[in-house]
């Protein structure tokens, strides 16, 4: 299934990218960097169910603490900040640190490792990330609360409605269907550029409703983009710039991935409590990533690739590693005889 969701994510950003001449490079390495995330998780996750996810959380608040001097993936203009990127940096880290706390099996290991994702939570609030610090505080006490929590599907099906809650309050906004009141408090909070860039991306999608109006091209015709300086070609809402660039198809696949990721951790043979953690963590990823360009990090997409993979990967027994690592030394001799 996941195969079949990214596989169709490149072939319809090639397709609207041929139809109006637009660059779909960004798109496919997204997807590539999501692909190679997860196939990496599910080996890690497999052979080092602790040590894997506990590396992988301190590799994001690394590249959190950088992101400074990171860069998106290909662009043809500078970005306008890194906060969103590294707010979803933190939230996926906190995420990593709570599965590996539940993957280990003596206390002070899992002390150490919620130890580490409390370090997390304080490292953003000392990095001034608001979004980072509240995400990674909602993850680790989402994670908390999923030990009580013993059907993961009513868990998973609640970060699905809030996801989509989120992407509603942010149409609602942008298309002012709100009290005036709570309009104006909530573009207090997004600002009115953001706002704006939301709504040139809903009147392109009206007007290409079908294949939008290519990958890449969203930064060449919204008008609030061009009075900006310096302009980074983003509508800072990943499902309004799919909708621009990508029509409703481009929508409906960016909603498939997420609802893929959620189906296999609903599937997955770890536990409830390391399903629902890594949910949450991906849920904040996809709010996030509503309200700002944080997808367009390859950091970022490949982190949620990892994260998933880990908490869906089948971790080998003691027995069973020994097994393998034995049918391997009987095919090397196999083929070491003359």
């Amino acid at each position: 299934m996941g195969v079949i969701v990214l596989g169709a994510c490149a072939v319809w950003a090639l397709i609207t990218a041929t139809a109006h001449d637009g660059r779909p490079e960004g798109v496919l390495l997204a997807v590539l960097a999501v692909a190679a995330g997860y196939a990496s998780g599910r080996i890690l996750g497999a052979l080092l169910p602790v040590a894997a996810p506990c590396a992988g959380a301190l590799a994001g608040l690394s590249l959190a603490l950088t992101a400074a001097h990171t860069t998106p993936g290909p662009q043809l203009t500078t970005p306008l900040g890194h906060g969103g990127a590294t707010a979803a940096l933190l939230a996926l880290s906190t995420g990593a640190a709570c599965c590996a706390a539940w993957a280990a099996r003596k206390p002070a290991q899992r002390l150490a490792l919620r130890l580490l994702a409390v370090g997390i939570v304080v490292s953003a609030a000392v990095l001034g990330s608001t979004t980072g610090c509240a995400a990674g505080a909602g993850v680790l006490l989402c994670s908390l609360a999923a030990d009580r929590m013993r059907r993961r599907a009513l868990g998973l099906g609640g970060l699905a409605l809030a996801a989509a809650l989120v992407t509603g309050a942010t149409w609602a906004v942008a298309e002012n269907v709100l009290p005036d009141g709570l309009t104006a408090s909530l573009e207090g909070q997004l600002t009115e550029h953001r706002v704006l860039l939301w709504r040139d991306a809903l009147h392109l999608a009206e007007h290409h409703p079908a294949l939008g109006v290519g990958p890449g091209r969203y930064g060449e015709l919204s008008p609030t983009l061009t009075q900006s300086l310096p302009p980074d070609g983003k509508p800072h809402s990943a499902p309004w710039q799919q909708a621009a660039e990508q029509g409703l198809v481009g929508v409906a696949l960016l909603a498939a991935v997420f609802c893929w990721v959620l189906y296999s951790l609903w599937r997955s043979p770890r536990s409830t409590t390391i399903a629902l953690t890594a949910g949450t963590a991906l849920t904040a990823l996809a709010v996030i990533a509503s309200l700002g360009n944080a997808l367009s990090f390859t950091t970022v997409t490949a982190g949620a690739g990892l994260l998933a993979g880990l908490a869906t990967a089948r971790p080998l027994a003691d027995e069973d590693l020994e097994s393998v690592l034995n049918a391997g030394d009987q095919t090397l001799r196999k083929r070491l005889e003359p």
